[in-house]
């Protein structure tokens, strides 16, 4: 398959990462000389100086036998412009970058579809929907469905609280009343070192858990509530949240938050920007203001608040303002970060969740053309890896045989099965049959290897 990436900032450099591990023939393009060197010395990608909007250059790069065409510049309308030129140029498939949500309402989709362009993405809407989605699960810093929520992958830092604190993975199986159903696998630890160096664990019968670790599981639906119970935590509802910005992803966050009866107040620290936001949201409280400013967010009842979200366009204003809640008694801390780096810092400083718009944009876009069986997949922003969901097929290596068959032992792991309408966390003699949905973590480099087994 021949993929042409226009645009070789972060969220292009990502996307070139995850699927050159697929083996895909990847084409980048930008007109950035250093990002391209960059990506060349570091990928097994090919490269190109041009401009995405240029029919000469598109045609220089083979445009005309290109099976998708993905355009993420951060600018929109370059995006856009870009994608309707491929498709008249002959690409198959095309996908775009959007900054305006707008587009992806229904009424405008018969517009859209005109420009050739085959699929949109805004990253600002899959942010709010991923702040929105651990706003509503105190306890964890990342969730993921699958298979239509049968299945999650969660991931939360152990504190002094939690019950399975010095004790074996062996000996943590939590199953249903019966006896009959295991509710929950981890799949991965990120744990420190002495030497404050981060190692990744994959959990064995002899792995104890230790406090400070960084844990994902699979949790089947039904499980959801046990993993509350062995964190020694309570699922609690945050009624009261504060949003730093009132960009579009503040935007729509406070939307979201308000239709679902939270008690928003939203700060601005441009005034005029915050009397339109006044106009525009009614149902609203905006305030204008620094969230840097411990005074005002004490006069503005930050010690009565249960969340705390910072969305401004500085990741450096949104760390320290989370910090700052935090140490005011905020229970849930929210930052977005531009950079990719920040990333795993989230656990060194003390703020529940980082989220990182550019990662979240590529992996939505992987999701559209991943190869093969592949139904749904998200990475683990802490690791060089991720959990994959694929379908079954009659002619499938894996079809009608047990897990314990799975070759790879050691880097990916079968954490879950949906049959049907039911989810299961399959011990080693389950049986994986056609049209199973099958949930597997992998490390990066056996991606390849474990999607060609599936297929």
């Amino acid at each position: 398959m021949k993929i042409l990436i226009g645009g070789a900032g972060e969220v292009g450099f990502h996307l070139a990462k995850l699927l050159s591990n697929e083996m895909n023939d990847i084409v980048i393009m930008d007109m950035d000389k250093d990002k391209l060197l960059m990506i060349e010395n570091t990928l097994d990608v090919m490269a190109y100086r041009g401009d995405i909007t240029s029919f000469k250059s598109l045609r220089e790069v083979g445009i005309d036998d290109t099976d998708i065409f993905i355009s993420v510049t951060h600018l929109q309308n370059t995006n856009l412009t870009s994608a309707s030129i491929a498709k008249d140029l002959g690409a198959k498939r095309t996908l775009a970058r959007i900054s305006n949500p707008e587009f992806l309402h229904k009424e405008n989709q018969f517009w859209v579809q005109g420009m050739g362009i085959d699929a949109l993405i805004s990253p600002e809407k899959l942010a709010a929907d991923e702040i929105y989605s651990l706003v509503q699960q105190s306890a964890f810093n990342a969730m993921h469905p699958f298979a239509n929520g049968q299945l999650f992958m969660v991931g939360t830092v152990l504190d002094a609280d939690c019950k399975i604190l010095d004790k074996k993975y062996k000996d943590m199986y939590l199953t249903t009343k019966g006896g009959e159903d295991k509710l929950l696998m981890p799949i991965a630890i990120i744990r420190s070192n002495e030497r404050g160096e981060y190692q990744t664990i994959i959990p064995e019968a002899e792995t104890e858990f230790k406090i400070d670790d960084h844990v994902y599981f699979i949790v089947k639906k039904a499980g959801i509530l046990e993993v509350y119970k062995i964190l020694g935590k309570k699922q609690e509802y945050f009624k009261n949240v504060i949003v730093l910005g009132g960009g579009s992803i503040g935007v729509k966050v406070s939307k979201l938050l308000k239709d679902n009866k939270h008690n928003v107040k939203l700060l601005e620290i441009n005034r005029n920007k915050a009397f339109d936001l006044a106009d525009d949201l009614n149902n609203i409280l905006i305030i204008n203001g620094d969230g840097r400013d411990g005074e005002l967010l004490l006069e503005e009842g930050i010690s009565d608040s249960d969340a705390f979200i910072a969305v401004t366009g500085s990741s450096e204003t949104n760390i320290m303002s989370c910090l700052l809640a935090k140490s005011k008694g905020v229970k849930k801390t929210i930052a977005l970060v531009e950079n990719i780096d920040y990333i795993h810092l989230s656990q060194e400083v003390g703020i529940n969740a980082f989220i990182n718009k550019k990662l979240l944009t590529a992996d939505s876009i992987f999701r559209y053309i991943r190869q093969g069986s592949v139904m749904d997949v998200t990475g683990i922003s802490d690791l060089d890896a991720e959990v994959l969901e694929f379908r079954i097929h009659e002619n499938s290596e894996i079809a009608n045989k047990h897990v314990s068959d799975f070759p790879f032992k050691e880097d990916a792991i079968i954490a879950g099965i949906v049959r049907g309408n039911d989810g299961f966390i399959p011990t080693k003699d389950f049986i994986i049959e056609p049209k199973d949905h099958v949930v597997v973590f992998s490390q990066a480099n056996l991606i390849p290897r474990v999607t060609k087994y599936f297929k």
